[in-house]
């Protein structure tokens, strides 16, 4: 099940010419890839393009009736290999995926793609995740783009900028034989708009038609002595076609402004922040008018030396604004402007931060600094510096110290992955600590508060390889490593379980079994209950582990039974059978199972179906205010609340509205062998007849109870 659905939002890539298009980034790019008539696409879902994925996925019907095959890619590499189809042939091509971990599992088949060179236009849609918001490492695409010599775009963030990109994309692509790629932050990905449109178009070249004629050229295949004259075609014959193209075309964009002795060069997809900024020093309007020349880089590689001299030419200085580092920009354009004994001044990172995301109020207080050095009159005020990062998060701790309390990420209320490291935690008092490898996915919160598990993750489908070098016979002790159904289909089947058994591991690997790549964005996989029409799914991931030579291999089907998947880890533990031990644990991601089940429950009781859900409680007479149950599970709806009781002084655990009846706090408290405080409640919408007589008869015994015991405490008292 994928986390949204665009079904209703795809009709409108039926539009035709002169139509105007409303919608999101995403939508527009599928759009544009129909209108430059793309032959074939693929991918491999990630933030900040997962939802790409899906569109491409629900607009499956549109593509088949222009003759475009549409493949959801078993991984980055995958989808880059894809691109092949271009190589001898004149279709074009586009594949998206994360950046820069999916470019880094790409980057084999992309350094075969872009020394080949080819044909047809071959487009790769990254999705740059940078900066504080990232859930990965701090890198970037463009050391990819130079390490492989393929051509670079970043479109300004609005919708007619990228999808002209895109079409023109796939024109410098065919023009210089060289793939491309489309860089998208999320800002651009989820940025509306409106452009107005072309007619959709089919291949004139198809697949068929390749199939049926099929062409090979040694030359562009990657063995000596062509990788020699590759290299030497892409500096004598594909650079100077890119740049020609990019200069005929005028990809990259020039606004004139009044105080012409600076400028500013940027990245494409920086463009709206820096006029955000500019704005709020009254350098620009908010319709985009700047007093200061910009040139904006909608292509970040390769540069056009021609272009950078005549922005520079009678100017004192300019300012690059290039997020993240390296400063590769910066440093081409000093070479460029040296060579061409141009002597206007460079800056960049002397005056914006070497690293992180530059946000409105990070480009405000560097372009104060860079006008502040060189036309200290022309704004207003300048504003005072923001102090230095560390700084400035000291004197916010300082300011909420005592007040608030730490609240690191945490897994979703209900979440089938807790139990698993609730399991862990309670064999770890019988067994000791042991080395946890984890991996990229959700399960990667188990390395935080309550759980503090997991030393290592090294890349997506890698938990058991994380743990490879543990695999010693000089102890009894054994390792355990982590990983997600997505990450084993993705990496770990060959990778982690295939590579343990093979050098015959000992080790524990544990592949977390959601039914779809919950982590990612709930999109169906091999291994996915749910029947596709247009995939094949139900390929148990206990038979693929089997079929890769493990024997030792247990699948539970409730991750919520605490009991039994403490008993399976401590025999997996302990076992004296030899070889990796492969434990499956399936339970539904539960953050997408309620995206699913509250619209139709909602639905159920407004048509006057009975209907029951279970919620937990605690009974705050009964509990003792140890609180194990909240370190041991980590649940947001587990808090504290004060003691009703005057006598006593520690605050008890509360269950709060959050609560979606999952049951492992109560599994946790007999598990744990803590205290009989929870009890389960069952919640009936639309009761019958027979529900109402048994909550009468319910409520009449229990008061009954409850005076007969308040009689006898008197007669005590």
């Amino acid at each position: 099940m994928a986390e949204r659905s665009f079904k209703e939002e795809v009709q409108s890539l039926y539009l035709g010419e002169g139509e105007v298009f409303r919608g999101e980034g995403i939508l527009a790019i599928t759009k544009a890839l129909l209108q430059a008539g793309v032959s074939y696409v693929g991918g491999y879902q990630g933030a900040p393009i997962s939802h790409l994925m899906d569109v491409l996925s629900d607009a499956n019907d549109i593509l088949a009736d222009l003759g475009v095959h549409f493949e959801s890619s078993a991984s980055e590499a995958t989808a880059a290999a894809t691109l092949a189809a271009s190589v001898n042939y004149p279709l074009r091509g586009a594949v998206t995926f994360k950046s820069t971990v999916g470019t880094n599992v790409a980057s084999d088949a992309l350094a075969n793609l872009a020394s080949g060179g080819v044909t047809g236009g071959a487009m790769m849609i990254v999705g740059e995740d940078y900066g504080e918001g990232s859930s990965i490492m701090q890198e970037r695409s463009h050391a990819f783009a130079m390490k492989s010599q393929v051509w670079l775009l970043d479109p300004r963030p609005n919708l007619p900028t990228i999808v002209n990109m895109v079409e023109k994309g796939f024109e410098l692509s065919e023009a210089s034989n060289t793939p491309v790629m489309l860089e998208v932050r999320i800002r651009a990905c989820h940025v509306y708009g409106s452009f107005v449109c072309k007619d959709n178009v089919r291949p004139s070249f198809t697949l068929k038609d390749a199939l049926e004629n099929p062409r090979r050229d040694v030359n562009r295949i990657v063995l000596p002595p062509a990788s020699y004259l590759h290299e030497k075609e892409k500096l004598e014959t594909r650079w100077p076609a890119a740049v020609k193209f990019i200069q005929d075309n005028g990809l990259n964009e020039v606004f004139a402004g009044d105080v012409d002795d600076v400028g500013i060069v940027m990245q494409g997809g920086m463009y709206n922040t820096a006029l955000r900024a500019l704005e709020l020093l009254d350098l620009a309007d908010a319709y985009g008018n700047a007093r200061v020349p910009l040139y904006v880089l909608n292509v970040t590689y390769p540069l056009v030396d021609a272009e950078f001299v005549k922005f520079c030419a009678g100017k004192k200085a300019i300012l690059i604004v290039e997020e993240g580092q390296p400063e590769f920009i910066e440093q081409a354009v000093n070479t460029i402007l040296r060579r061409a004994d141009v002597q206007t001044r460079v800056h960049g990172k002397d005056m914006l931060p070497m690293g992180g995301e530059y946000t409105g109020g990070v480009m405000r207080d560097g372009f104060a600094r860079f006008f502040g050095k060189y036309h200290a009159g022309l704004i207003a005020h300048v504003p005072k510096p923001a102090p230095e990062v560390k700084d400035r998060v000291k004197a916010a701790l300082d300011r909420i110290d005592g007040q608030v309390h730490g609240r690191p990420p945490s897994f979703c209320t209900g979440c089938p992955e807790r139990p698993i490291f609730t399991a862990m935690k309670l064999v770890e008092r019988d067994l000791g600590t042991h080395h946890v490898s984890c991996d990229i996915g959700c399960h990667l919160f188990s390395i935080l508060p309550p759980f503090n598990i997991g030393a290592t993750t090294m890349g997506y489908g890698l938990g058991g390889a994380g743990a490879a070098a543990f695999n010693t016979k000089e102890t009894s002790k054994r390792a355990i490593s982590i990983m997600g159904d997505g990450g084993f289909w993705h990496n770990g089947i060959a990778s982690s379980v295939g590579n343990a058994v093979f050098n015959k591991s000992d080790n524990v690997i544990i592949v977390v079994d959601n039914g779809y790549s919950a982590a990612t964005g709930g999109q169906d996989i091999l291994s996915s209950s749910a029947a596709n029409p247009i995939r094949a799914t139900g390929n148990p991931i206990e038979k693929a582990v089997r079929g890769m030579g493990a024997t030792w291999v247990k699948t539970l089907t409730n991750t919520y039974d605490l009991k039994t998947m403490t008993a399976t880890l401590r025999d997996a533990l302990t076992t004296p059978a030899k070889g990796p031990k492969v434990i499956v644990a399936q339970s539904e991601c539960m953050l997408n199972k309620q995206r699913r089940v509250k619209p139709q429950i909602a639905k159920a009781v407004k048509d006057g179906k009975r209907m029951v859900r279970q919620r937990f409680g605690v009974d705050a007479d009964t509990c003792t205010g140890d609180h194990s149950c909240i370190r041991l599970s980590g649940c947001p709806s587990l808090t504290v609340a004060p003691n009703p009781d005057p006598l006593r002084k520690d605050p008890v655990t509360q269950v709060i509205n959050s609560c979606v009846g999952c049951g492992l706090c109560g599994e946790v408290s007999h598990a744990a062998v803590l205290c009989p405080s929870f009890f389960r409640a069952s919640i009936i919408d639309n009761p019958t007849g027979w529900d109402r007589f048994k909550a009468r008869v319910r409520d009449r015994v229990i008061g009954w109870l409850q005076r007969r015991m308040a009689r006898d405490e008197i007669v005590a008292a």
